[in-house]
């Protein structure tokens, strides 16, 4: 008799042993959440995040709040036309007046120095992120606040007496002078 000679084979455990693919996708697991938690606590810190600022604070001044990268183009756009005359919002006129008027030295009747360079771009970034374009390009670019659709979609309510100009904004807003059109006057809160 023969005997065969058997193999030892050690049987097959039912218990998974952890695989290094599986630990590092729970490595990666625990960082990506660890990260969004830091964004999230980022997102809602007042100092970097305008509209939770904004909801903060009783009073937001501008009509819209203006993010970090904007607030310089704010301040030049301040500077440049609040000497001047009353500084608007962007969002009352579109894109493309906007661009307009940055490129034409004749303002409305008055020959003005444009700025130039950096301080030319930065303005007109703020300008563009803070104004809305117009998408039908069959409608006429408006150059005045009366004929801006803009404006009169800001305004539904309002029925003006005369023909509006910037002058018009500060019977209704008295705090124009200082960039705020969200203070009505008394009279303008009761029609509004």
């Amino acid at each position: 008799m023969t005997r065969k000679s058997r193999t030892f084979k050690p049987r097959q455990s039912t218990r998974r042993r952890s695989t290094p693919a599986a630990v590092g996708l729970v490595l990666l697991l625990i960082l990506f959440t660890m990260l969004m938690g830091v964004g999230l606590a980022q997102a809602l810190e007042p100092k970097s995040n305008p509209l939770v600022q904004a909801s903060q604070t009783s009073e937001i001044g501008t009509v819209d709040p203006v993010s970090d990268r904007d607030r310089l183009g704010q301040e030049l756009y301040l500077e440049s036309c609040k000497s001047c005359h009353l500084a608007i919002p962007p969002a009352v006129l579109p894109t493309q007046t906007w661009q307009a008027l940055l490129q034409d030295p004749q303002h409305y009747g008055a020959t003005i120095d444009l700025p130039k360079g950096p301080e030319r771009k930065i303005l007109w970034n703020y300008l563009r992120n803070t104004s809305r374009p117009i998408a039908n390009k069959e409608e006429r670019i408006p150059y005045r606040v009366a004929d801006s659709r803009y404006f009169k979609a800001l305004h539904p309510k309002v029925k003006f007496e005369t023909k509006a100009k910037l002058t018009t904004c500060i019977s209704c807003h008295p705090s124009a002078n200082d960039f705020n059109f969200r203070k009505l006057s008394a009279e303008a809160e009761k029609s509004s």
